[in-house]
């Protein structure tokens, strides 16, 4: 027998690899599938002569290795260098096991002949030589996994072309390999050859294989990345190296055969050429832009109009809810009505106010009435500047001209006016203090007093003062007031006059020891009742003398401090028959001169047809040195404004003085000199403190007799304006914290006093009066 022949392995090449894997998963249609179907009839024809020239004897196909070898996956691996040695030393014939092939196209067993011998020309073929010499240049790389025997046949040395299209049976499948590189869709990085194999490549395309090859006995890629150069030596059986079905998997396993035929050529109905419905989609053109741009059809199809239509129709109506309803609402176009279907005009509500509650229709913008400064806007400019008594140059530094109709006084309405709402107990007065009878009208400030009860009393009227939040320290204070009438009738207590800010009008727990002091000294003047048993003085003495011991509660330590009064004007009437009207202007201190009697040395009337002294110069609660001035009787009612003023200089001695006037004719005028020492007290000062404005109409007993019978109620006092000047080259001290003789932080220490008009006296407000060196012996002031 012939010796066996020794089974060389040929590593494939990477790039022969690469290529067949690439021809292995190519799956689809080109034009070469015309060729394949004319190389089908020719491998039928060959098929039947390769047939006839088979004379060997057939032999099982299955070899008698161990079931793990015939069983395993992968393809058998040639012996290894040392054991095809030992093979080859030992000189064995043994045939070459036959293995079983099964035919994919007839589903039978069919046997082939072993060759046992294999003559010369075989091995000295060209196709063999050159897979021996590529094998020997490549080292053999070791398996990861067992191999597997594949069943081999023999080949003749007249089937040489077997592997190609010419040796192939009419009933073989067509394979991959077998259908070109290029019968696909899909690209293939391995393959670099052209896209058409003609039939004399595909022919030559030839695999080395021992024995006689089929389709099915296709060379599957070996990963070079994971195989070692192993260099073979004798085995010549194809190795399938690391295949990995999940890498190399195709559309369709090409080992299988076709379902059916079609034209005797094997069909594979889920490959074709035919154009899919989403070719478009994955296949863009570059005319895509062109042949695909939307005209003006597609833009007014059925579809656009209608949703454009009912977007329209929706903005509409969110606009018409959001902002037509309110609007229209607002106009008074359309009135919503309730669930119930009631107009909201028919629906309960509040009764419609009173008349007389309603003040008028107008509507203010907003902060129109707020003013911006000291001096008011409607001021003349003619008046900004004024002399004085002995031709002083004085400025405006503050004005109110009442211009503005229907304002309000209560508290917080106005930055330097409000309204108080208190009964005046101080002078027992008939009438209630309300904010209401205090507004403007056609450019006056109008004080109303009515006669109907109000708060216990049968009157109600309105005072304005501006306590704690205007306060000047020296200048004229001037007035233009048309009076209440009738004139000369006596009852009515109108008045302009100014307090010091320490004494709140109208609180006699703040005036209690204060008003109306205005005394530097420590002597018997700051003691109560003057330390005198003959009735000159009820006051209680002064609460904040000069003589404080230290820690005591003072304002100011060491500085006598009081609420002294400068009246503008206080308006009465002389006792009938006469009836004419007549006004006091006064300035009110203490404590007393002995009977109350100033010095009148330095005092003066100009003309005493116009105004003299007055007849009453004080009581046990205050001094008062007072003129008595003549009124006409038009300044009263409305029928003309008269304009009343003083000018004063604080301090004392002869550079201190009050001058009152009436338009511009002085009145009376007293200089410092007229309340100096006097007996056991020493000199009283023109007011030092900072002087607060009050503008009040009252009624009282305590003023004169009221002649009941021809008063006419309402009674109203008009004020045209109230301005404030001072001294032009000296510094403006339009503040209620003068230096030396603040007040605001010691009002604000003692706000319970001033704040409740019903405690008449200090110690009731839970403060105590500070001691000073006369009435305590261990004080050292």
């Amino acid at each position: 027998m012939i010796p066996p022949q020794k089974v060389v392995s040929r590593p494939a090449s990477r790039g022969s690899l690469a290529r067949e894997a690439g021809d292995i998963e190519q799956a689809g249609r080109s034009s070469t599938k015309l060729l394949a179907e004319r190389e089908s009839s020719l491998l039928q024809a060959a098929n039947s002569d390769a047939a006839a020239s088979h004379s060997t004897t057939t032999v099982p196909m299955r070899a008698t290795e161990s079931g793990d070898d015939a069983h395993s996956p992968i393809e058998s691996v040639s012996a290894s260098p040392l054991s095809q040695a030992g093979q080859s030393a030992s000189g064995s014939q043994s045939p070459s096991p036959s293995l079983k092939l099964a035919r994919s196209s007839t589903n039978s067993e069919a046997t082939i002949k072993s060759n046992e011998s294999k003559s010369s020309g075989d091995a000295t073929s060209p196709s063999f030589q050159n897979a021996l010499a590529g094998q020997a240049s490549q080292q053999k790389r070791p398996l990861l996994r067992p191999p597997h025997q594949h069943s081999a046949r023999a080949r003749p040395q007249s089937s040489q072309d077997l592997a190609g299209n010419s040796a192939r049976s009419v009933s073989s499948p067509l394979t991959m390999q077998d259908l070109g590189s290029d019968y696909t869709r899909y690209f293939n990085p391995y393959f670099n050859g052209a896209r058409s194999v003609s039939s004399e490549k595909l022919a030559s395309r030839s695999v080395p294989v021992s024995g006689a090859t089929t389709p099915m006995a296709t060379v599957y890629p070996g990963n070079p990345f994971l195989t070692p150069n192993i260099t073979p030596t004798a085995s010549t059986t194809r190795i399938n190296v690391l295949y990995d079905a999940e890498k190399n998997a195709s559309l369709i396993d090409d080992r299988l055969a076709a379902p059916y035929e079609e034209k005797g050529v094997a069909s594979w109905p889920l490959i074709g050429d035919e154009p899919e419905p989403d070719d478009d989609m994955h296949m863009p053109q570059p005319d895509d832009d062109i042949k695909y741009r939307a005209t003006m059809k597609d833009h007014f199809n059925r579809e656009n109009i209608a949703s454009t239509l009912g977007l329209i129709i929706m903005v509409a109506g969110l606009s018409m809810v959001f902002f037509g309803l309110p609007i229209l609402s607002a106009l008074g176009v359309i009135d919503y009505n309730s669930i119930y279907q009631t107009p909201l005009d028919q629906m309960p509500q509040y009764s419609k106010p009173e008349p007389w509650a309603i003040v008028n229709d107008k509507k203010y913008p907003l902060l129109q009435n707020m003013r911006r400064g000291l001096i008011d806007p409607d001021t003349p400019k003619s008046v900004m500047t004024k002399k004085g008594q002995f031709g002083d140059e004085y400025e405006l530094v503050f004005s109110d001209e009442f211009n503005d109709n229907n304002r309000t006084f209560y508290e917080g309405d106005d930055p330097f006016w409000f309204a108080p709402d208190i009964w005046y107990g101080a002078t027992k007065d008939l009438e209630w203090y309300d904010p209401d009878a205090v507004t403007t009208w056609e450019g006056t400030l109008e004080l109303r007093l009515d006669k109907f009860p109000n708060h216990g009393v049968n009157f109600r009227s309105g005072m304005l003062n501006s306590w704690n939040h205007l306060c000047f320290k020296g200048g004229i204070f001037e007035v233009s007031v048309s009076l209440p009438g009738p004139a000369g009738v006596p009852g009515m207590w109108p008045g302009a006059w100014t307090m010091g800010n320490l004494g709140r009008p109208g609180y006699l727990a703040t005036t209690d020891g204060l008003w109306p002091y205005t005394y530097q000294a420590c002597d018997v003047g700051i003691t109560p009742n003057q330390s005198s048993y003959d009735g000159l003085s009820n006051l209680p003495g002064q609460r904040l003398s000069s003589c404080t011991c230290p820690g005591e509660d003072h304002p100011t330590p060491g500085t006598g401090r009081g609420a002294p009064e400068i009246d503008i004007i206080e308006v009465g009437a002389t006792y009938p028959p006469h009836n004419m009207p007549i006004a006091t202007q006064s300035y009110q201190v203490a404590p007393f001169d002995i009977w109350w009697y100033p010095n009148y040395e330095f005092t003066a009337f100009p003309d005493y047809s116009l105004s003299w002294p007055n007849g009453y110069t004080g009581g046990p609660y205050q001094q008062a040195l007072s003129a008595t001035t003549n009124l006409n009787r038009d300044w009263f009612d409305g029928q003309q404004y008269q304009r009343y003023s003083f000018e004063y200089v604080p301090g004392e001695g002869k550079d201190a003085y009050i001058s009152w006037q009436v338009g511009d004719q002085q009145m009376f005028m007293l200089d410092g000199r007229a309340i100096g020492p006097n007996g056991n007290i020493q000199a009283r000062q023109i007011s030092e403190e900072p002087m607060s404005i009050i503008l009040n109409l009252g009624i009282s007993d305590s003023w004169t007799w009221i002649d009941w019978q021809n008063l006419t109620f309402p009674a109203v006092m008009r004020i045209d304006y109230v301005r404030w000047y001072q001294k032009k080259d000296e510094e403006h001290l339009v503040t209620c914290d003068p230096p030396g003789f603040e007040t605001t932080k010691y009002i604000k220490d003692h706000i319970k006093a001033y704040t409740n008009p019903n405690l008449t006296h200090w110690d009731e407000a839970g403060f105590t009066w500070p001691k000073h060196k006369l009435n305590t012996n261990n004080c050292k002031a």
